[in-house]
């Protein structure tokens, strides 16, 4: 007997691919929120997971050119140490905390980078691996850290398409990595599989129109885009949480 697949739920992850390539962050922060009016929280975790790795290798090849592999180390090492944390504690530990903390942080954070237009953070070793730690984190626990990574790399003022590939790049090694522990976990389920192959497909898709409207926003405009999505994330995170 065949599942009944939502086509509405597929239409949703292509905006969320769409304005996550625009944002630079990656999709995660809008997919999971989206998918968990669909879905349970484990199968959420377990798609997620799945959905990113097709969008991140087309954000690796469109805009591989940018990639900083300075960065990639930096952020991308703790980045993948703390996902494998956060993902064996998914199992255990109760979100509902977690995402206030999550909605607090992106609101607070974004605003005032929003306010204080020239304040800059230098991409330094301390900010960085502070940075990929919570990001990573955060991924492996609630399913989304990009808003964190968004967050950070933004401070740094990088030109949007170092931005995007060294973002995509550390994602996939996210990705990959909390795949493998999502497996283990038992959240990738059987009957979910058949999302799959339609969202390999958005991935690519979604990439690549989010590339091509990236090319009529200013590089200065860029940064204020990634900052008001990153605020809108964490009001809506804490809406969510309200109406739970």
């Amino acid at each position: 007997m065949f599942q009944k697949i939502s086509i509405f739920f597929l239409i949703l992850s292509l905006f969320a691919e769409i304005i996550g390539t625009i944002g630079g962050f990656g999709s995660s922060v809008f997919f999971v929120p989206v998918a968990s009016f669909f879905f349970d929280f484990q199968s959420v975790l377990g798609l997620t997971a799945i959905f990113h790795l097709s969008s991140n290798i087309s954000k690796i090849a469109l805009f591989r050119k940018g990639l900083n592999k300075k960065l990639l180390i930096n952020i991308g090492v703790p980045s993948v140490i703390f996902v494998i944390i956060g993902g064996f504690l998914s199992n255990y530990i109760k979100t509902n905390l977690f995402q206030v903390i999550l909605g607090v942080f992106l609101i607070l954070f974004s605003l005032l980078f929003l306010i204080k237009k020239k304040l800059i953070i230098k991409p330094n070793l301390k900010e960085s691996l502070i940075g990929g730690s919570l990001s990573g984190f955060t991924a492996g626990l609630l399913g989304t850290g990009g808003a964190i990574r968004g967050v950070t790399m933004s401070a740094f003022n990088l030109e949007k398409s170092v931005f995007i590939a060294t973002s995509a790049a550390i994602d996939f090694a996210i990705d990959f990595t909390r795949t493998i522990v999502y497996f283990k976990n038992g959240y990738i389920h059987q009957h979910d599989l058949i999302y799959i192959p339609f969202l390999f497909f958005i991935g690519l898709i979604g990439t690549y129109i989010g590339k091509y409207i990236l090319q009529f926003i200013p590089q200065d405009k860029f940064k204020q885009t990634s900052l008001l999505l990153i605020l809108f994330i964490g009001i809506t995170t804490l809406i969510q949480f309200l109406f739970k």
